[in-house]
């Protein structure tokens, strides 16, 4: 149902069950799937393509021009999957040319009140951002990480799978899969064993990839590049060491220490 004080530009493409409340404004080259839920005073801009399913609360800001000032109103993307939730006064920007042009987000999310996602972040699936989290442009953040409330992320920083980051946290270099984060700047606490056990990962597994963080963190004197070799050879018998193994490959910023 489509409120009749609601603006739908007559380009947007709408699936014939989408709700849109009063006063949101839908632009032009919007796409807008199945089952999806806009609320009252939300404004989405596009290039923008939103999935099945999601739920968009009351004062969010959906694929508006981006912060960087050396956007120039070009037309990049922003692409968002299913099943998603973008509460209160959340603002997602669209991308850049100096990057892929889009920022792209994927499903089962969780964006809670007033939280922000910069141009040309990659989000994965089942991320929880807490209120206030504030993720920085180029930004990627892998499958079942929680950044909890008032976390700050640095542009380019990476966030690895099933991350846990506390409240408050400053995130400034990459965080590597798996690594419980806190502080200012955040340093590692450990891995998210109990994160691991409720997503089904067996204790063998758990097991392996503690293994795997005192290999990175533990080890006095140990380079990155030396835990590198260690975890390369450890991934051999453990699979689940193996995103560890990529993630340091790729880790141009340095990792959190």
């Amino acid at each position: 149902m489509i409120d009749a004080r609601a603006i739908i530009d007559p380009s947007a493409k709408l699936a014939d069950d989408v709700e849109v409340g009063p006063w949101s404004i839908v632009g032009p080259d919007v796409e807008i799937g199945a089952g999806t839920v806009i609320g009252p005073h939300v404004v989405v801009k596009g290039p923008t393509k939103i999935g099945a399913n999601n739920r968009i609360f009351q004062f969010a800001s959906v694929g508006e021009d981006c912060q960087d000032k050396k956007y120039d109103g070009e037309p990049t993307r922003l692409i968002i999957g299913d099943n998603n939730v973008i509460r209160e006064g959340v603002t997602i920007h669209r991308g850049t040319i100096q990057d892929n042009g889009e920022t792209i987000i994927g499903s089962n999310n969780l964006f809670m009140a007033n939280a922000h996602v910069a141009h040309d972040c990659i989000v994965g699936d089942n991320v929880i951002m807490a209120n206030n989290v504030a993720v920085a442009g180029h930004v990627h953040v892998g499958d079942w990480t929680i950044l909890g409330g008032f976390t700050a992320v640095h542009q380019f920083c990476r966030i690895g799978s099933h991350v846990m980051a506390g409240a408050g946290t400053v995130i400034l270099k990459d965080v590597p899969d798996y690594v419980m984060a806190s502080g200012n700047p955040a340093r590692p606490h450990g891995i998210n064993g109990e994160g691991l056990k409720r997503r089904g990962f067996s204790a063998a597994s758990v097991q392996s990839i503690r293994r795997a963080y005192k290999a990175i963190y533990r080890q006095k004197g140990q380079t990155v590049d030396d835990a590198l070799a260690v975890l390369t050879e450890m991934a051999r018998t453990a699979p689940d060491v193996q995103p560890l193994v990529e993630f340091l490959k790729q880790a141009s910023r340095g990792i959190i220490r």
